[in-house]
């Protein structure tokens, strides 16, 4: 097909999209069903019930032996943004097959409940340096989508969210910068039942908005060999950009390991890990802690690891209010990198709609030795397996965060790992130093500040799954209005691992989260 047809046909897609009262294709004048949710969960309920198509689908040549550079100088022409009709706050541009992304996706545009499918045209492309010296099919579709909006700063269209590669997506809120990423749905992260499977949309669907202040509406079709999906992603764009996600998920087998509502980041260095780095920064990492809500009421931090091993950690829970990655050291000072600006990147929390039930959140810790690789990985994992002909209908909002202020009690903001030895009542005599450790843990915020000046009224309570802990204690700490405690725990032999657990508490009141942390004794 010539250039000029194919170009053609995508005007009159686009204007068919675009058109009031558009006809559906059963004939002229025929009111057309409108398109929603319903829709996509029907084509999920269809696909699950057909076997997985293994296929994997092969790009034209040209394409198929792209490297990252040549990819990546493939750009989406602004000029030529889809959603460019008056009223709407929002621009959609596409990302170009090759290199990694070698999966097709259907985009469609949605109007007044008329779905049209984008047509793939070479001219929607600015191609740079690289050549594609054959002509493309029309049906080549796309990798990916992402979206504009004036998010920082009136008449001007920044970058807000993108869908990119499997189920992965990123997005922002005001003043922040790249780093986590959310997921559509993970099965077999931990490895149970085989690899990892990596669930992957195959068809978006997006609705135009039609007045500034409309929220960005989107659906998609999800699949694996595990199961199929539909979802609804509704995006509000502000200082704390969320997205609700609503889904229904229809299993080909019994999926006893999925977690939903997973999250990805990277954590190579923090001040509770230093490792031997030949670098100059004193911090590196997208996110330092797991936050959580638990349906009790109690809020737990997790202060995030490199670890040695790969190591999985579960908090079982049931109805949890809420959980997240969070990036809480939001000084520059803490990282000194002027490129990556690791204190401008958002932290993910996950807040459910209804009753979850029965599970735990799960995090897994990977070793890592640079801070490019995601090693961290935290979902909802259900207690009870999915089955076939037993949907699971979800919802849930992710809200990116830059500032961790999501409860009024003191928060942890510094965890460091010492050896004990400057404590006479933590080690004893013949104890290898591995085996005994001091952890001091900063409290901050809250009610602490009523307590500096005197701090004799409130107490540390820790514990631990295996060892002992051998003494506790309390200081001051006024460069953060706040409270260290340290906690001096020892383990009896080499290899044991333990979990430990310490709040603030004075009288019968919490006056802190309470920090929890995994240790191992070399």
């Amino acid at each position: 097909m010539t250039e000029p047809s194919r170009r053609a046909i995508v005007t009159g897609l686009a204007a068919a999209a675009l058109a009031p009262g558009a006809a559906s294709a059963g004939g002229e004048g025929r009111t057309p069903r409108p398109f929603g949710f319903e829709t996509v969960e029907a084509r999920a309920r269809e696909l699950a019930a057909a076997p997985f198509d293994l296929r994997e689908p092969t790009l034209p040549p040209p394409l198929a032996k792209l490297d990252y550079d040549a990819w990546r100088d493939i750009r989406f022409r602004p000029d030529k943004a889809f959603l460019n009709v008056p009223g709407s706050p929002y621009r959609l541009q596409l990302f170009h097959l090759g290199f990694l992304f070698k999966r097709p996706v259907t985009v469609n545009l949605l109007r007044r409940g008329v779905s049209t499918p984008i047509a793939y045209q070479p001219s929607l492309f600015d191609f740079g340096r690289t050549k594609i010296d054959k002509p493309l099919p029309v049906d080549l579709g796309f990798a990916g989508l992402r979206f504009h909006t004036d998010l920082n700063r009136p008449n001007f269209l920044d970058e807000l969210i993108v869908f990119l590669g499997a189920s992965y997506y990123r997005f922002l809120g005001r003043d922040q910068l790249y780093g986590l990423s959310a997921r559509g749905l993970a099965v077999d992260v931990e490895g149970a039942d085989g690899p990892e499977e990596f669930p992957f949309f195959r068809e978006f669907w997006v609705e135009t908005a039609e007045a500034d202040g409309d929220p960005l509406v989107l659906y998609a079709l999800l699949d694996s060999p595990a199961l199929a999906g539909a979802y609804r992603f509704t995006v509000r764009p502000g200082a704390e950009t969320s997205v609700t996600v609503e889904a229904a998920l229809h299993p080909r087998r019994e999926v006893a390991t999925v977690a939903l509502a997973p999250l990805t980041s990277m954590y190579f260095i923090g001040e509770n890990d230093r490792q031997s780095s030949d670098d100059y920064r004193p911090e590196l990492h997208d996110s330092d802690g797991l936050l959580m809500a638990a349906g009790t009421g109690e809020w737990l931090w997790r202060p995030l690891d490199n670890p040695r091993a790969r190591r999985i950690s579960s908090f079982a829970d049931t109805d949890p209010k809420g959980f997240g990655l969070m990036q809480r050291d939001r000084s520059f000072e803490d990282y000194q990198d002027l490129e990556a600006s690791y204190h401008r990147r958002p932290g993910y929390f996950v807040e459910p709609e209804g009753a979850w039930g029965e599970g735990s959140v799960m995090l897994m810790e990977l070793p890592t030795d640079n801070e490019t690789a995601d090693n961290i990985v935290a979902g909802w994992r259900p207690k009870a397996p999915l089955r076939p002909g037993e949907p699971l209908r979800i919802a849930y909002r992710v809200r990116a965060i830059g500032r961790d202020d999501l409860h009024g009690n003191a928060r942890v903001v510094n965890t460091y790992v010492v050896g004990a030895s400057a404590s006479g009542a933590a080690r004893q005599a013949g104890d290898p130093p591995a085996l005994t450790r001091r952890f001091l843990v900063d409290f901050a915020g809250g009610d602490l500040g009523y307590h500096l000046s005197d701090p004799a009224g409130v107490a540390v309570v820790a514990s631990t799954s295996r060892g002992q802990v051998m003494a506790t204690s309390l200081t001051p700490n006024p460069h953060i209005r706040g409270l260290r405690a340290a906690i001096d725990v020892r383990l009896d032999a080499a290899g044991d691992g333990t979990e430990l657990r310490a709040f603030l508490r004075a009288g019968t009141r919490a006056l802190s989260e309470t920090w929890t942390y995994a240790w191992a004794a070399a």
